[in-house]
């Protein structure tokens, strides 16, 4: 299981009824509400919340998300989702990134983009939808193509990294770029890294994907092969982008990230291991 999907046997359900054992992804604004022992609340209504949503089951226990509705009680705290990881069991992570992002649904759809009339809930699908005008609402997901670049082989390879202007210094990653409307993956991983870096590549192959809930983006992770052109970083884009070879890599993406998973994937097909 990829850290930030849902776990393996997890049942989604449109209602659920809360109980004793039931836990609750809580948040205060885009943070995590945990209780003052890292761990995640749990019970019939153990925090006051808005915008309850039922997630699913797994292994018998229910799973809630929800908004909270006021000031953090005393006895618990809020955290960046991200800071979960390495905290929180892993199927709780991936059903936080469920949770998060469904949250995030309910409190910008509450009214009709066409009408503007309040949206209510569906009973047979996760949407939402609008009782005067019939337009109906879902989750948003945006596909975001991940390209990592090599050239050369074995110990001599050499990964294109660059970096945002938002990373933390000294931290480069693979690029990285939204799809646009009626654009293929493969398509949209050519351009970004023509606009990004400014170098052609060929060999582009699909790799894996996983849910980015950072707040709603769906990663699709390629790799290519370098085939010319000099690197010229994108005005505002890219602070920086350069070759490193496997054996003097830069700081790196978080190990549950795709972005890592990629450039340790290609570490170990070099033959050098991380």
């Amino acid at each position: 299981m990829i850290a930030t999907s849902r776990p393996d046997g997890f049942e989604v359900a449109l209602t659920l009824t809360p109980e004793a054992a039931s836990v609750w992804f809580v948040f205060d604004g885009s943070k995590l509400v945990l209780r003052a022992d890292g761990t995640l609340p749990t019970g019939e209504a153990p925090l006051p919340v808005v915008d309850v949503t039922p997630l699913g089951t797994l292994d018998g226990t229910s799973y809630l998300a929800a908004g909270l509705d006021g000031d953090l009680p005393g006895g618990f705290q809020s955290v960046p989702v991200r800071t979960g990881f390495g905290r929180l069991p892993e199927h709780h992570m991936g059903l936080a990134g469920y949770a998060a992002q469904l949250i995030e649904f309910a409190r910008t759809h509450r009214y009709c983009g066409r009408c503007a009339t309040p949206l209510s809930d569906a009973t047979h699908e996760r949407s939402r939808r609008c009782p005067n005008c019939g337009l109906t609402a879902y989750p948003r997901v945006a596909p975001v193509a991940m390209v990592l670049i090599r050239r050369g082989q074995g110990r001599d390879t050499e990964l294109l990294l660059a970096r945002s202007p938002h990373f933390p210094p000294g931290m480069y990653s693979a690029l990285a770029g939204f799809v646009e409307p009626s654009e293929t993956l493969e398509a949209a991983a050519r351009r970004e890294v023509q606009e990004e870096v400014g170098v052609q590549i060929t060999d582009l192959r699909y790799q894996f994907s996983q849910p980015w809930p950072f707040p709603h983006s769906l990663m699709l992770g390629f790799t290519a092969e370098y085939a010319g052109g000099d690197i010229t970083p994108q005005p505002g884009e890219i602070d920086d982008a350069r070759w490193f070879p496997v054996t003097d890599l830069p700081t790196l993406p978080a190990a549950f990230s795709i972005a890592r998973a990629l450039i340790d994937g290609a570490v170990r097909d070099s033959g050098r291991g991380l």
